[in-house]
């Protein structure tokens, strides 16, 4: 009867700084694979599609080696990286064994770009970068469910959304293979990590330490089970979000029903967040029949903060199941295994007459406001990375407009935010446009069509004048009642602001 074998044992993060190093110096790096392998190759790695990779990197030179020996789980001739590696105190660290004239990596060694152009290393499972197109590759002697991912599309989604602003503390929930803990060292004079998978602890740890960041607060537990009753200035999480029939892999199945456990995260964040502290997340969330996931999301978000929710894509039911039964590899299963398991994913969405699942961002920030303003729209046009700054800009924006009625907003003076352009529609000759847009090229890239009374206010702020005075000189040139415009106007002011078209001075 065989027995699967042991998995091979984990690399020590004490052991990092020697292979750092060498790495670093042999251009190891994510801008040094790029320019080895050129956009192409590169990309499709990105995709954990190899074969282009492979064909670049057949001259044997030591960044080829590397590249073959850590990105593409290639056994290497053991001469070729004797100069290249500390090959004695790698092997004695774990990050590789030897096999007769030949190494390999025990782990997967991604280069990663930092936010300031740190070259950081992200470690995980072989095969676990970022999935690819046979789902994920299992490591020999460890169960599928507690593989530990590197870093996609996610991943990289939620770096970018993350306000970068400096904090005392900072908890990433979920942290897999560290990436967000990671990011948050940089501006967080504290940061703790947790996850339910002790392994993924451990390769957050070799993510940290390979990249020479200070060591996280680990802890293991779901949800903020290992925190107790601590608070935060910031929370990320990338959770297990996929709404599916059972928790297979501990790595994106949320093991609850639906989407509770986003549900639940955004619900339980409100007291783990000090005041002004922001909890940013990606999330799955269904669309049931009869109810709006508008209000179904904001639901979510405990009282005293505010929230801000950006849907980024739809699928419906059938389309959800099968992009994650490729994910994990069940459409290389046979017909009817695959059937079975497509038929179990639709069961469920039935029986709670999900229509289709959402998938976005959520930031809530705690306020302690009796007035919180919760905003959930569907946005699945292209955004500025990174947006993190916008999003602070944007919770900056809802504290100025809570804090001014309608006479205090007309007192306010504003400015035309940077690389907002107007564009006039209308038939050629025509002596009047049929409507005017403002366009912002930063952010979320927003498009808003407005009079020639909000064209005209937005390209006479310069911040010299207040709202009011401003709408004086507009009625004047109308020949319109200045207290009638007064009146009228600062509900269009009210979202040029909001939508980052003018920004208060």
């Amino acid at each position: 009867m065989s027995t699967q074998p042991p998995p091979p044992p984990l690399p020590a993060p004490d052991s990092a700084e020697r292979l750092r190093d060498a790495l670093r110096a042999a251009a190891f790096t994510a801008d040094g694979c790029l320019d080895l392998l050129g956009a192409t190759a590169y990309a499709a790695l990105s995709r954990a599609e190899t074969v282009p990779a492979l064909r670049a990197t057949r001259g044997g030179s030591p960044l080829e080696s590397l590249v073959r020996l850590f990105l593409l789980q290639q056994p290497v001739p053991y001469e070729r990286l004797r100069d290249v590696l500390p090959l004695d105190a790698a092997v004695a660290g774990g990050w590789l064994v030897r096999d007769g004239d030949e190494v390999r990596a025990t782990v997967d060694v991604r280069p990663y770009g930092g936010d300031d152009g740190e070259d950081w290393y992200i470690v995980s499972d072989l095969g676990c970068a970022v999935g690819g197109a046979n789902g994920i590759r299992t490591t020999p002697g460890v169960d599928r469910a507690d593989l530990v991912l590197g870093v996609g599309g996610a991943s990289t989604t939620l770096a970018g959304i993350t306000v970068r602003t400096p904090v005392a503390s900072a908890l990433d929930l979920g942290t897999g293979s560290g990436i967000q803990a990671l990011h948050a060292s940089r501006h967080a004079t504290r940061v703790t990590a947790t996850d339910l998978n002790p392994r993924a602890l451990h390769f957050a740890r070799l993510t940290l330490a390979l990249s020479g960041a200070p060591e996280p607060d680990v802890r293991e537990g779901s949800l903020f089970e290992p925190v107790g009753d601590e608070r935060f200035d910031l929370i990320v999480s990338n959770p297990p979000f996929v709404i599916s029939p059972g928790g297979r892999f501990t790595y994106r199945d949320g093991g609850m029903a639906g989407d509770d456990l986003c549900r639940t995260l955004v619900q339980q964040a409100g007291e783990h967040l000090t005041e002004g502290g922001r909890l940013q997340l990606l999330a799955n969330w269904e669309h049931t029949e009869g109810e709006d996931w508008r209000d179904r999301v904001a639901s979510w978000v405990p009282r005293g903060c505010d929230a801000w929710i950006v849907q980024r894509e739809v699928q419906d039911a059938a389309q959800y199941a099968e992009l994650w039964l490729r994910d994990g590899g069940d459409h290389l299963a046979g017909p009817e295994e695959y059937a079975a398991r497509y038929d179990a994913w639709l069961d469920v969405f039935e029986q709670r007459k999900t229509k289709g699942v959402g998938f976005g961002w959520i930031t809530v920030r705690r306020t302690g406001s009796d007035r919180p303003v919760v905003i959930a729209e569907e946005w699945p046009h292209p955004v500025e990375q990174p947006l993190g700054p916008h999003i602070d800009a944007w919770f900056g924006r809802q504290d100025f407009l809570r804090a001014h009625d309608d006479a205090a907003l007309l007192d306010a003076r504003f400015r035309l935010a940077d690389e907002v352009v107007q564009e006039q529609v209308g038939l050629p000759g025509a002596e009047d446009p049929e409507h005017v847009v403002l366009r912002s090229h930063r952010g979320m890239r927003r498009a808003t069509r407005v009079d020639t009374v909000g064209a005209g206010f937005a390209g006479v702020c310069d911040g010299t004048l207040s709202a009011g005075r401003i709408l004086d000189a507009i009625a004047q040139l109308l020949g319109e009642d200045p207290v009638v415009l007064r009146d009228r106007t600062p509900e269009a002011v009210r979202l040029l602001v909001e939508q980052g078209f003018i920004e208060p001075v």
